[in-house]
């Protein structure tokens, strides 16, 4: 089984997502466990092919990101991860805005 390469910190995070596969308009639904700056984990049952291309969008409190990623890595009956490429200034800054809020979630003191 070949090892995942992590390139920067993911953290835990719980969105909604519709995914695009190259070449269809048909959406597939996910949900994002993960989120990092250059990509994140997509739950769902049937992941697509490593090396897919697609169109992800990801919803959270009336925010909307979209990017266009690469499936990196896929587990059969769970999941695949995904690498962001082209992405828009707009939704960079909106990426960022959750990446800190994830990122202050995880350092939050415990009561």
């Amino acid at each position: 089984m070949e090892q995942e390469r992590r390139r920067q910190l993911r953290f835990r995070f719980d969105a909604a997502a519709e995914l695009f596969p190259e070449n269809t308009e048909a959406a597939l639904p996910a949900r994002v466990t993960e989120i990092s700056p250059n990509g994140c984990y997509l739950q769902m049952a049937a992941p697509l092919e490593v090396g897919s291309s697609l169109l992800v969008k990801i919803f959270v409190d009336g925010w909307f990101f979209e990017a266009h990623a690469s499936v990196l890595y896929a587990h059969p009956n769970s999941g695949m991860g995904v690498v962001f490429r082209d992405l828009k200034p707009y939704f960079g800054e909106v990426l960022r805005k959750w990446l800190l809020a994830a990122m202050l979630a995880k350092h939050k003191p415990q009561d």
